[in-house]
């Protein structure tokens, strides 16, 4: 007797996807990350006057990054509160941005708006990684460039997602994020475009491993959800694995450093 395995609920698990980032204060996370969006709108040569969309934006990196080159930015993500920080953060600066809060699978803009369109560490953690490559595909113009910053699998961020999934079930049939972060992957979901891809370091710089965990339990939603769901003995477990992974991966003297592998890739489209 043949048996079918049943299609996962995305929309179920975006929902709890939204939750989890809401979750915390992504932004206390995201503004130590602005290098990323710098380095991804040089990638991409971003210029003056260009249209671009930063999908699933967060606290806006690669949206003010964009902002500074004079660029018509678009700003969008599916969690009202981060943007309402991007939104003061562009408001500090006095950068012109539109804000829009969208899903990253379904983009309320028309096809080939854009010339351009980028997303540090936000577009991977989509649930129906097809569908959300396909609206970044589709909301660019032909020659336009997808700018993306994605985590690797076996750099410290894959390792950390590896970690919370052996203390807590990641959703049933959903794919991994850190897939984003390979080039078979990108060319799997962007079929037919020029992809152009290479690894880069972030440094994660804090007072030390304890001091990590603290801000990342308290401040990023994925962290600060996954201890939340346990009891306090599996609180205790994950909390003594996450700090061995630090320590392991720790290159500072006396305090933090920790290298974090990412995918930097240009998809243009064909």
């Amino acid at each position: 007797m043949m048996t079918t395995t049943a299609s996962p609920d995305f929309a179920a698990i975006k929902q709890r996807q939204q939750a989890t980032w809401a979750a915390g204060d992504y932004a206390v996370i995201g503004t130590t990350l602005q290098i990323v969006g710098e380095r991804l709108c040089e990638a991409i040569d971003l210029k003056a006057g260009e249209r671009v969309i930063d999908v699933a934006a967060g606290n806006g990196n690669a949206t003010l990054a964009a902002a500074r080159r004079f660029a018509d930015v678009t700003s969008t993500d599916y969690v009202g509160a981060l943007l309402d920080a991007a939104k003061e953060r562009a408001a500090a600066e006095r950068v012109t941005v539109t804000f829009k809060e969208a899903d990253a699978e379904d983009l309320p803009f028309a096809d080939g708006r854009y010339d351009a369109a980028v997303s540090t560490f936000g577009v991977m953690f989509t649930p129906n990684q097809e569908k959300a490559a396909s609206e970044l595909s589709r909301v660019v113009r032909r020659g336009g460039r997808i700018g993306l910053a994605n985590w690797t699998p076996d750099g410290f961020i894959g390792q950390l997602f590896k970690t919370l999934g052996r203390h807590v079930a990641p959703p049933a049939g959903v794919k991994s994020p850190a897939l984003w972060g390979t080039e078979a992957r990108l060319a799997e979901l962007f079929p037919g475009h020029r992809i152009e891809a290479n690894v880069q370091i972030f440094n994660f710089r804090y007072s030390s491993p304890r001091h990590w965990l603290d801000v990342f339990k308290t401040y990023y939603g994925p962290v600060n959800k996954g201890f939340a769901t346990l009891d306090p003995m599996g609180q205790t477990k994950l909390e003594a694995d996450i700090l061995e992974l630090l320590e392991h991966a720790n290159r500072g003297n006396g305090t933090l450093v920790v290298p974090s592998t990412y995918l930097e890739a240009v998809v243009t489209k064909s």
